[in-house]
């Protein structure tokens, strides 16, 4: 039987999944977290856990925006516990999370799918033992997305600007001031942030403002979506058991 990491931050979607799990006999469920730094303490300190079924987007009121998503907590326990299997099960469509996938470099001893399509538990016990046995498998779905992202990357125009210039456009898009820019980014006088907002041909700042702003806008449409369909917003990202599909 697979000792099993549970790692959901909706905590009815949770209990499901572990009631589903075990009902099937193959998974015992031996430990339950609902952020990703509860995900990478006990994945760290129980030697018994064998594999891991990981929500993407992991909310934590403690450290807000902050917070780890699933693929940040399954890198990083993977630094302690190398090739660690883990079967990511999301309902996002976030470019975000398909970004930081594709960046992790994880190659073995995975899954990553959509709970749409994954509903069942005796859908994910295959997944799971496949993770132990070190194959990987993604979801022909999140794959085509993950390469949508990786072609749009690549004629962005945040990928013609440095880390710190990126960091200076997004702020910007936030609504920041120069002062409170300045005072983020360490920078010792407010000039320093209008050089790098407009490095290159002066277009780059305005393009990138857009393209973050239009993430908050595809953030706030999703919240007003989970509200309509009575799903809390802000401390989870999994939906009813019996409706996972986002």
């Amino acid at each position: 039987m697979m000792r099993l990491l549970l790692v959901e931050d909706h905590a009815p979607v949770r209990r499901a999944l572990r009631e589903g799990l075990e009902a099937t006999s193959e998974a015992q469920v031996v430990a339950e977290a609902a952020t990703a730094r509860e995900a990478i303490g006990l994945a760290e300190a129980n030697g018994e856990i064998e594999v891991a079924l990981m929500d993407v987007e992991l909310r934590d009121a403690d450290v807000g925006a902050e917070a780890a998503s699933g693929v940040g907590a399954a890198v990083a326990i993977r630094r302690e516990r190398p090739r660690f299997p883990v079967v990511f099960y999301s309902i996002q469509d976030d470019d975000t999370y398909f970004r930081e996938f594709r960046a992790s470099g994880i190659l073995s001893h995975y899954a990553y799918v959509r709970k749409s399509n994954y509903l069942l538990p005796s859908m994910l016990t295959p997944l799971l033992r496949d993770a132990i046995a070190g194959r990987s498998f993604i979801d022909p779905e999140i794959e085509d997305r993950v390469d949508e992202v990786r072609e749009r990357d690549a004629t962005s125009p945040r990928a013609l600007l440095e880390p710190n210039e990126q960091a200076v456009a997004r702020m910007l898009a936030q609504g920041m001031t120069n002062e409170q820019i300045a005072a983020r980014m360490g920078f010792r006088d407010n000039l320093r942030v209008s050089t790098v907002a407009n490095t290159g041909n002066g277009t780059f700042s305005n393009q990138l403002m857009e393209f973050w702003s239009s993430g908050r806008a595809r953030r706030k449409a999703h919240d007003d979506g989970r509200r309509r369909r009575g799903y809390p917003t802000g401390t989870c990202c999994g939906g009813r058991i019996s409706n996972l599909a986002d």
